[in-house]
C-alpha cells in the first residue's frame, strides 16, 4: 500500500501528538477534578482543530516542497476530509459515553480523567484496527451489519426512552471483567485499583475507562471503512482519525452543555444514530456519497437546535 508516509513525517506526526497529549494532561492535573462547563469545552474544541489545521498546513508546506504542489493538494484535502468525516460520526461515540456514564453513575468531576485515559486506549486500539485495515474490514465484513442493527435499535429506543439506562451486563469487555477481575461496588477518587484484604480491586472508574476505549473502536468499525474510501494511504488514515479522538473529550462536553441549552438535541443525536446505522445496513446495495452523510448530520443535529429555541420544554410551556 503506498503512502507518504515517510520515516520523517512519522516521527513529526508522533512529537505533535505526545506534546499535545502531555499538555493535555498537565492542563488537567493543574485545573484538579472539576465539572468541566461549557466554555471550558468549547475553548478546548477550538484548540484541537487549531492543532488538526496546523498540522495539515505543516503537511502540506512539507510536501509542496518535495513532491510538488499537486500532492501536496490532494493530501491536504485527503486529511481535512477524513477529519471532517471522523468528527461528524464522533456524534454516535458521545452518545454512548453518555450512557456509560448515566450506567456507572460517574460524577461530572471523574468525567474528564474518565475520557482522558479512556480515549487513550482508543487511540492504540484505532491505530491497531487501522494497521490491519481493509484486510480486517473484508474478513469480517458481516460485523457491520450487527453495528448498523445495533445504532438503529440505539436510536430508536432513546427516542421512545430517552431516560432509561442502558444495561451492559450483557458487554462482553463488562462479562470478562466480572468473570477475572475482582471489583468494587463504590468509588474512590481517581484511582483505578485499591488492595482491599491484601488483594487488587479495580473500581468502576477502570471498567468506564475499558468501556470508553472498546466502545470508541466499536463504532470506528463504521468511520475507518469510510476514511479508507476517501483515501488508501495508512499515514493519512491514522493521522486523521488520532486527531479527530484527541478532540473528543472537549467535543463530549461541549455536547453535553448543549443538551443542558437545547433540550431536543438528543432527538437529533437520536436520528443521527439511525441514520448512520440505516447507512452501514445498505452499504452492499448503496454507499451513501460522504458529502451527503456529512450534510445529513449537520441537517439533524442543526433541526433539533433550531427546534429547542422555538419549542419550550414541557415544564416550561405549562
Amino acid at each position: 500500500m503506498q503512502t507518504i508516509g515517510s520515516s520523517g513525517l512519522w516521527v513529526a506526526f508522533g512529537l505533535v501528538v505526545v506534546v499535545a497529549l502531555i499538555v493535555d494532561f498537565v492542563v488537567l492535573r493543574a485545573g484538579g477534578a472539576h465539572k468541566v462547563s461549557f466554555k471550558e469545552a468549547a475553548l478546548w474544541s477550538i484548540a484541537w482543530v487549531i492543532l488538526a489545521l496546523l498540522f495539515n498546513l505543516g503537511l502540506w508546506w512539507w510536501l509542496d516542497g518535495h513532491q510538488g504542489r499537486e500532492v501536496a493538494n490532494d493530501v491536504a484535502l485527503e486529511f481535512l476530509t477524513g477529519y471532517v468525516v471522523e468528527k461528524a460520526l464522533a456524534i454516535d461515540n458521545i452518545f454512548v459515553f453518555l450512557l456509560i456514564f448515566t450506567r456507572f453513575k460517574v460524577d461530572a468531576e471523574l468525567q474528564q480523567r474518565a475520557l482522558m485515559v479512556g480515549i487513550l486506549g482508543a487511540i492504540a486500539l484505532r491505530a491497531l484496527l487501522i494497521l490491519v485495515g481493509a484486510a480486517l474490514i473484508a474478513r469480517f465484513h458481516w460485523i457491520l451489519y450487527i453495528f448498523g442493527a445495533f445504532l438503529v435499535y440505539t436510536g430508536i429506543k432513546m427516542v421512545k426512552s430517552p431516560n432509561d439506562e442502558a444495561d451492559f451486563e450483557g458487554n462482553p469487555l463488562m462479562r470478562w471483567m466480572r468473570g477475572h477481575l475482582r471489583l468494587t461496588n463504590e468509588y474512590h477518587g481517581t484511582r483505578l485499583s485499591i488492595i482491599k484484604d491484601g488483594v487488587r480491586h479495580f473500581t468502576p472508574l477502570f471498567v468506564v475507562m475499558g468501556l470508553i476505549a472498546v466502545t470508541d473502536v466499536i463504532f470506528a468499525v463504521d468511520s475507518i471503512p469510510a476514511i479508507f474510501a476517501i483515501t488508501t494511504d495508512p499515514f493519512i488514515v491514522l493521522t486523521s482519525n488520532v486527531f479527530a479522538v484527541l478532540g473528543l473529550r472537549a467535543l463530549f462536553f461541549l455536547l453535553a452543555g448543549m443538551a443542558e441549552r437545547f433540550h431536543l438535541l438528543n432527538y437529533g443525536l437520536a436520528a443521527v444514530l439511525v441514520f448512520i446505522g440505516i447507512k452501514m445496513l445498505i452499504i452492499d446495495v448503496y454507499k451513501i456519497p460522504i458529502g451527503i452523510s456529512l450534510g445529513m448530520v449537520a441537517l439533524m443535529i442543526g433541526a433539533s437546535l433550531v427546534a429547542s429555541r422555538l419549542i419550550k420544554p414541557r415544564d416550561e410551556a405549562h
